[in-house]
């Protein structure tokens, strides 16, 4: 182990914060890239090094790093041997996580953690989560500082917004409009001091008095103006920006939404308010703000260069403070948003799993759970708020003593006679003014540099690549339904085994077939594979001998339909969830595939039948009855071909044969994935897996010979 040192002079380890659940050791590796001079960022890094759910071994981090010139050192150390390790280093960290130490100093450790953040913690606290296993980094002789981040740019997140240019011009005319009259004011008042007052004139205080009256009943008008278009760019505009934001959302692919917890979806979605809000009513007062303040300058100095010097001097030294802490005020603005994410998945996490929290007695171990969680976020929060009420002091303060030296300075010119008494009024109320515009310029300034994290966030959802769709569909109810898979093989990453191994699969129009095998043999993603969820590493699925990327997945799709174990019930009526929200519905063909799945007497014995509102995500029936409601409302999209990954598991056996028996009369391919006899034998053709491998494919043999082991 080596001292630490830095890798050359001015160099800083920025804080990256994981997206996906399993991605800290990416996240940590982007830091280690980017602190040697390779400027990385986790999107560019997940392109290069697919990672899967189960995440990234010491070995994989080494082999990544490999690949981008870094070498690396693995290390086995006491605690006490942190401070001789060459900083930044990798840390284990509590078994199944990855941190980057920035420091270890004899009192303390200083980490950047993927998933909290920047934290500061005692010898105590680290022994409880370090493991003794590091990773050293150095620049390999091929390595070559670069910038590789990806360009995240505000026109690409917004979009085409209509009506956005002309709604901004008519606010920005009438904001320009009401600034002009704001500096007309501190003159009047000058000529009512100076003019009037001196001399006595009642005829000209009239006119000055209707002047100020014009001003301000025009100044009402023209405020009633600017909320009326406030008011239009916040609704329509963001309703709009939103709107095609959230059909994005739902086009990415299904491993975009397994790879993320709830809230930080959640928060991501919820990054379009604070840009849209920075981006209408405060970009325009910025410019606005701009414009007054050159203004008020230009007035300034010809009322006495040397005030003028005053103030602007009093200003740069508020714009020195808010640089210096931009740093520390970005990195905890980035951890709050992430600890908040977290929280809120906890809350959503429990409130779904309350029947087992309360079957298991762990209310109290939840609530402590969320609630630590949800003092980190709040703990989190105070601080970033006191760093603002420090900068509101700074300002406070700072426009003060501006105010009382223009002030003193001023009083020195009226003594001397260069200065008349209005003169210095108007001069305060522009100082004032111009305080005023400068440091919220500043702000907005600051909060535009800031406004990347939130850039950054909503990136992960507008820039991510959505389901492909095909320039020239086909008609898929033309085609053949015969499903062909050809040599696929599929694995997660680049990093883990393979899942499925050089897969030759044919299943005929109308064929019955049952996928046996032990859990974990690949039947799941065989079954994502097949309906277009996951694609192949390898090989090819062909629908009527047309590959699926020629077809389109949505397009592919519309010939299937499936029930998957995990499947779900929306919050709504049995007759809306069995039709899917379907804007004709059809009630006769919602009985007729109630019916055939079983499940028509038991919505006959509800109160309402078919209009009985069911609770969120169907936890009102019981699993028997949600598995019959979610095969009916596969049967109503009248499929060519039906999949179902033990769809029929919590039936019993003689209702599941009364269900297969009713749904091999109809005219559609099956293919079933299942574990006991009875749904195999409800099939004609049997498939069995093994290590990812087929090792069985032959019709189902009859009752009285041997049937095919489940495990294979």
């Amino acid at each position: 182990m080596m001292a630490t040192a830095p890798f050359f002079r001015g160099a800083r380890l920025p804080l990256i914060l994981q997206a996906e659940v399993s991605e800290c050791g990416l996240a940590c590796l982007a830091m280690i890239a980017s602190y040697l001079g390779l400027r990385t960022d986790l999107a560019t890094l997940r392109g290069r090094f697919p990672i899967s759910l189960n995440g990234m071994s010491m070995l994989t981090l080494t082999e990544c790093a490999h690949r981008l010139n870094i070498s690396s050192r693995p290390v086995e150390l006491s605690l006490e041997e942190l401070p001789d390790l060459k900083t930044p280093a990798i840390l284990h960290w509590g078994m199944n996580h990855f941190v980057v130490l920035r420091r270890a100093t004899a009192k303390k450790v200083v980490i950047h953690d993927p998933a909290r953040g920047v934290r500061r913690l005692s010898y105590e606290e680290t022994s409880r989560e370090f493991t003794g296993n590091a990773l050293e980094f150095d620049p390999s002789t091929d390595f070559s500082p670069a910038d590789e981040r990806r360009k995240v740019s505000i026109r690409a997140l917004m979009g085409k917004l209509d009506g956005w240019w002309q709604a901004f011009g008519l606010l920005f005319v009438i904001s320009l409009a009401l600034e002009l009259m704001m500096l007309a004011m501190p003159r009047l008042n000058q000529f009512m001091i100076d003019d009037v007052l001196m001399s006595n004139d009642t005829s000209l205080r009239s006119v000055i008095m209707l002047g100020l009256l014009l001003l301000i009943f025009t100044q009402g008008a023209l405020l009633y103006m600017r909320g009326i278009t406030i008011l239009y760019l916040t609704t329509h505009l963001n309703l709009q920006w939103i709107g095609d934001v959230f059909g994005r959302m739902v086009r990415l692919p299904m491993h975009w939404f397994e790879t993320r917890q709830l809230g930080d979806i959640l928060s991501r979605f919820g990054a379009v308010g604070p840009i849209q809000d920075l981006l209408t009513t405060r970009f325009v007062g910025a410019v606005l703000d701009g414009i007054t303040a050159i203004l008020t300058m230009i007035v300034m100095i010809l009322y006495s260069p040397l005030l003028a010097l005053v103030v602007g001097v009093t200003v740069l030294l508020y714009a020195a403070v808010r640089a210096v802490s931009y740093r520390p005020l970005r990195n905890a603005n980035l951890e709050g948003l992430t600890l908040a994410a977290k929280e809120q998945t906890c809350l959503m996490e429990t409130i779904r799993a309350m029947g087992p929290i309360k079957l298991f007695g762990r209310e109290l171990d939840r609530r402590a759970r969320w609630l630590a969680m949800k003092t980190d976020t709040i703990n989190r929060n105070v601080r970033t708020q006191v760093m603002g009420l420090w900068f509101g002091n700074i300002n406070m303060t700072i426009g003060a003593l501006s105010a009382a030296l223009v002030l003193w300075l001023g009083a020195g010119l009226i003594m001397e006679g260069s200065f008349t008494v209005g003169m210095l009024i108007a001069l305060t109320v522009y100082s004032g003014m111009f305080t005023a515009r400068m440091s919220a310029l500043i702000n907005v300034f600051i909060d535009y540099k800031m406004l990347s994290l939130h850039c950054e966030r909503l990136a992960d959802i507008v820039l991510e690549p959505v389901e492909p769709d095909v320039d020239y569909a086909r008609d898929i109810d033309q085609l053949n339904p015969k499903l062909e898979l050809v040599k696929v093989s599929y694995r997660y990453s680049d990093t883990e085994p393979w899942v499925l191994r050089n897969i030759d699969l044919t299943i005929e129009p109308g064929d019955s077939v049952a996928i046996a095998g032990p859990s974990g043999c690949g039947k799941t993603t065989l079954i994502k594979l097949m309906v277009g969820n996951l694609k192949p590493t390898f090989g090819e699925i062909r629908y009527g001998g047309v590959p699926i990327s020629q077809l389109g997945v949505r397009d592919y799709r519309r010939a299937l339909a499936v029930v998957m174990q995990d499947d779900v019930l929306l919050s709504g009526s049995l007759k809306e969830n069995i039709c899917f929200y379907d804007e004709h519905p059809d009630i006769e063909r919602i009985k007729r595939c109630a019916r055939i799945a079983q499940v028509d007497a038991d919505i006959e014995r509800m109160r309402m039948g078919y209009e009985t509102v069911i609770a969120d995500m169907g936890s009102s029936l019981s699993g028997g009855q949600k598995q019959r409601v979610l095969l009916a409302r596969a049967l109503y999209k009248r499929p060519k071909i039906l999949v179902m990954d033990e769809a029929t598991s919590a039936l019993d056996v003689v209702l599941e044969g009364e269900v297969s028996s009713a749904i091999a009369e109809l005219n559609m391919t099956r293919i079933i994935v299942a574990h006991r006899p009875e749904t195999i034998a409800s099939a004609r053709r049997v498939v069995a897996l093994r290590g990812g491998s087929i090792v069985y494919d032959a019709p189902v043999p009859d009752k009285d010979m041997p049937q095919p082991d489940a495990k294979g």
